[in-house]
């Protein structure tokens, strides 16, 4: 599976809030970062954590896909996030890196 279709198969597992199918995406040990800051998320378990918690307090939330760009290991997407009908909105750039069919870091643009 090409490291574009492992980002996908994320987007599609977080816009339907399937939480198994989301985690499958991502290598146990995969960090979640700020672009050049701290690691926010370290495996599986803290991502599970936080999405979890982000799931159940905005159980509407949705990430379009404004543009996607890739070469090789490196998938980059700017998102547009909307937490529900009257929710908040929020513009993200993550940057994807797979490794062995899954994603093994992300680093966040806010």
């Amino acid at each position: 599976m090409s490291a574009v279709e492992v980002v996908q198969r994320q987007l599609e597992a977080y816009n339907a809030q399937d939480m198994g199918a989301f985690l499958a995406t991502y290598a146990p040990d995969c960090q979640i970062c700020d672009l050049n800051g701290a690691v926010t998320q370290n495996g599986r378990d803290e991502i599970r954590a936080r999405y979890a918690a982000m799931f159940a307090q905005f159980p509407e939330n949705k990430a379009r896909l404004v543009h996607r760009m890739s070469l090789g290991d490196v998938v980059i997407d700017h998102e547009d996030v909307v937490r529900g009908p009257s929710g908040p909105r929020l513009e993200a750039i993550a940057i994807y890196t797979v490794k062995n069919g899954q994603i093994a870091r992300v680093d966040f643009v806010k």
